[in-house]
C-alpha cells in the first residue's frame, strides 16, 4: 500500500480503477477498499428470476456507493443458491453496471476444462474490458455426487498434484503461451490474445486477473509462491484466516503480477437500523446453514420461521458459533467490526456477504454501512 493517504483523494479519482486491476482504493473512512460477495440466495417464497433481479440491484448499489468489487460464487444443487453458472450470472451483469470489477469468487476449476473457463472469462473481457476478475478455487461447490455428476467421472481430483497443473493450463490458454511441441500448442482460447496475431488483428491489453480462493492453507502457499492476489474464505473458516494469510505473506514471491502480497478475506456482515433487526435477519442464514451441514439444503427461510424454530442442543451450538464470526448489528457496530477485523488480520481488501432471506435486507445493509464509512452516494 502506497504512504499517500487514500482518504484525502477525491471520489471521482478514487473511484478509476488500479493500474493493476487488483488493488482497490479506500473509500471515505474505511480502512481498507469494501467490496461485495453475493451467493444470489433465492428466499423462501421467491424464485431464482427474483433472486438474479436482487443480484442486479445489489451490484448496482455498490456500484453506486463506492465498493470495489463484486463476485459471485459457484455452488451447485442447492435450492437456496442460484449462483450455479457464474459467467452466465457475470455477463447479465456486465450489462447493467459501468465501472464496478466482476468476478468469481470462485469458480471451482476442477469442475471444467481450463479451455472452457478461458473461454467465457474470455468472453466476459470483451463485454466489460478491464473490470473482470478470475477468482479460482479448487473444491467442488458441492457434495462428492453432484461433483462426480459435473465433471462426468467418479475419480475426484481434489489432491495437491492436480490444481496446479490445471492451473497451470489454464494460465497458458489465457496467455496463449503453450511451447512449440506441446499438444495443445496449436489450440487457442478465443476470445483471447490469438487475435492480436492474425492478420489485420487488434486485441486488448487486458486479460483477467487470476485470483487464487481458500479456506486452507493449500492456495494460501501456491497463490504467495506465484505471485498471485489471494482470497481467503473467513466467512465460514474463520479459525484459519490468520494461520493462512501468514502462509501467504511469507511464501509469497514477487511476480509481473503483483510485487508484495494482496490478500482479501470474505467477511460475514449484516447492518440494520436496531440490532435486534440484524439478528432476526441473520438468524435466516443461521438456519439456513444448519439445514446445509444436516443434509437439508433449502431455500434460505423468513425471519418468522428462523424464529419459531426451535433448536436442539447441537445445533445450537454450531448456531453460535457460526454467528461469532457474522458481524451484525447497527451500522456503528458493523463499522467497529469489520474495523476490528481489518485490523486484527492485516487484509489489504473486505469482502462483504450478507446472509439474510430477503434482498431488501440484504440491500439496505450495504447502503448503511456504505453510509457508516461516509462512501460516495453516487
Amino acid at each position: 500500500m502506497s504512504g499517500e493517504s487514500d482518504h484525502t483523494r477525491g471520489s471521482d479519482e478514487a473511484l478509476h480503477e488500479s493500474g493493476d486491476g487488483i488493488r482497490g482504493t479506500a473509500l471515505g473512512t474505511a480502512p481498507v477498499p469494501l467490496s461485495v460477495l453475493d451467493l444470489v440466495t433465492v428466499g423462501a417464497g421467491s424464485t431464482a428470476a427474483g433472486a438474479v433481479r436482487t443480484a442486479v440491484d445489489i451490484a448496482r448499489t455498490a456500484e453506486r456507493r463506492g465498493f470495489h468489487r463484486y463476485w459471485v460464487a459457484e455452488h451447485h444443487s442447492m435450492p437456496g443458491v442460484a449462483s450455479s453458472s457464474p459467467a452466465v450470472l457475470l455477463a447479465h451483469l456486465a450489462a447493467h453496471t459501468e465501472r464496478i470489477r466482476l468476478g468469481s469468487g470462485g469458480v471451482m476449476l476442477p469442475n471444467h476444462a481450463p479451455l472452457v473457463i478461458a473461454e467465457q472469462f474470455g468472453t466476459l473481457e470483451a463485454m466489460a474490458p478491464g473490470r473482470v476478475d478470475l477468482g479460482l478455487g479448487r473444491a467442488p461447490g458441492t457434495d462428492g455426487a453432484t461433483a462426480a455428476a459435473l465433471r462426468r467421472t467418479r475419480q475426484l481430483h481434489e489432491g495437491a498434484d492436480e490444481f496446479p497443473q490445471q492451473l497451470a493450463e489454464l494460465t497458458r490458454f489465457l496467455d496463449d503461451s503453450f511451447p512449440d511441441g506441446h499438444p495443445y500448442a496449436k489450440i487457442h482460447a478465443v476470445p483471447g490474445p490469438v487475435q492480436a496475431t492474425s492478420p489485420g488483428g487488434v486485441q486488448s491489453a487486458h486479460r483477467p486477473p487470476l485470483w487464487l480462493l481458500g479456506s486452507s492453507g493449500f492456495s494460501a502457499r501456491l497463490a504467495g509462491s506465484l505471485g498471485l492476489p489471494f482470497a481467503f474464505a473467513h466467512h465460514f473458516s474463520a479459525a484459519n484466516t490468520l494461520p493462512a494469510l501468514d502462509l501467504y505473506r511469507a511464501s509469497f514471491r514477487p511476480s509481473e503480477v503483483l510485487s508484495e502480497p494482496y490478500a482479501l478475506i470474505g467477511v460475514a456482515a449484516l447492518a440494520a437500523e436496531e440490532e435486534r433487526e440484524a439478528r432476526r435477519q441473520v438468524m435466516t442464514g443461521a438456519l439456513s446453514m444448519v439445514r446445509l451441514r444436516t443434509g437439508r439444503p433449502g431455500l434460505v427461510p423468513s425471519p418468522e420461521e428462523a424464529e419459531a424454530y426451535r433448536f436442539d442442543e447441537l445445533e445450537r451450538g454450531f448456531v453460535d458459533s457460526w454467528l461469532g464470526n457474522v458481524v451484525h448489528g447497527t451500522p456503528d457496530a458493523v463499522r467497529q467490526g469489520l474495523d476490528d477485523l481489518a485490523k486484527r488480520t492485516g487484509a489489504d481488501e473486505l469482502m462483504i456477504t450478507a446472509n439474510a432471506h430477503g434482498g431488501a435486507a440484504r440491500l439496505r445493509s450495504y447502503e448503511l454501512i456504505a453510509d457508516a464509512y461516509g462512501l460516495p452516494r453516487g
